[in-house]
C-alpha cells in the first residue's frame, strides 16, 4: 500500500496545527503515528473538529493534543502515552482501551467512557453517560459531574471517582475495581456493596482528586463502593444474581 500523502498542514511542523475543515482526519491520526521518540513535535492542536469521530486514536507517544472543539464516537482510543485535552465534549467510547498518559473531556462525555482502560487517567470535568469504566482494567477515571446505569459494569481494577450520583445499578459483577462516590447511588448492581473507607483509601482518593485538578472537596465526603466477592465462582445459591 503507497504511503498516504501528507498535507501542506500536516507537513508544517513549526505550526503543529490540523485545521479539518483543510486535512483529514486521517492525515491526522497519520501525522500522529508517524511520531518517533524523541520528536520535536511535542505540542498539537486541532481544530475545527466538528464532531469527527476516532481523533487522535492509538497515539504512542508523550505528545501535548488540544482538540479545539466536540468528537464524535472512539476519541483517543489506545491512547499510550499522550496527554490530550478535548474542549468540548465526547461521544461514545473516549479513551476506549487506554494504556497510559491523560485525557481530559472539558465538557461532557457520552457511553463506556474509559472502557476496558488499561491505565492511564481520564478526567471528565461535566457528566459521564451509561456503562462509564466498563470493563475498566486499571484506568483511572475522575468525573465531576454525575454518570450514568450501568457504570464500572465487570471492572476490573482501578479507580472510578464521581463527584456527582450515579445512576442504577453501579458496579455490577465488579472484580476488584475501587468505587468512590461523593453524590447518591440510584443502586448497587449484583454483588457491588459498600465498604469502609480506611486511610489507604483517603491517601489514594486525596492523590486522585489532585492529579485530576479537583480543589475544594475532601475525600471523606466520599463513600467506597467494591466487590463482595460472591460472584468469582459459580455458587447455586447466588445464581439469582448472576
Amino acid at each position: 500500500m503507497p504511503a498516504t500523502k501528507l498535507s501542506k498542514a500536516a507537513q508544517d511542523h513549526a505550526s503543529r496545527v490540523f485545521d479539518l475543515d483543510v486535512s483529514s482526519l486521517r492525515e491526522l491520526n497519520q501525522a500522529l503515528h508517524n511520531l518517533t521518540s524523541g520528536s520535536n513535535e511535542t505540542a498539537w492542536e486541532v481544530v475545527n473538529p466538528k464532531g469527527s469521530h476516532s481523533v487522535a486514536v492509538g497515539v504512542d507517544q508523550p505528545v501535548s493534543i488540544d482538540v479545539r472543539g466536540s468528537v464524535g464516537y472512539y476519541c483517543a482510543g489506545m491512547n499510550d502515552g499522550a496527554a490530550i485535552t478535548v474542549h468540548g465534549s465526547a461521544g461514545p467510547g473516549v479513551g476506549e482501551n487506554m494504556m497510559s498518559g491523560s485525557i481530559v473531556i472539558k465538557g461532557d462525555a457520552s457511553q463506556y467512557a474509559g472502557a476496558t482502560g488499561k491505565g492511564g487517567l481520564l478526567v471528565i470535568e461535566g457528566n459521564a453517560s451509561s456503562r462509564c469504566g466498563i470493563s475498566m482494567k486499571g484506568i483511572d477515571i475522575v468525573v465531576h459531574g454525575n454518570i450514568g446505569h450501568m457504570s464500572a459494569f465487570m471492572a476490573q481494577s482501578g479507580n472510578l471517582v464521581v463527584l456527582g450520583d450515579a445512576g442504577d445499578a453501579l458496579g455490577d459483577s465488579i472484580y476488584e475495581a475501587r468505587l468512590f462516590v461523593r453524590g447518591k447511588v440510584e443502586s448497587l448492581g449484583a454483588d457491588c456493596i459498600a465498604k469502609e473507607m480506611r486511610p489507604e483509601h483517603i491517601e489514594l482518593l486525596q492523590g486522585l482528586l489532585d492529579r485530576a485538578g479537583v480543589t475544594g472537596v475532601k475525600p471523606s465526603e466520599f463513600k467506597r463502593y467494591g466487590s463482595a466477592r460472591t460472584l468469582y465462582n459459580f455458587n447455586i445459591d447466588n445464581a439469582d444474581a448472576y
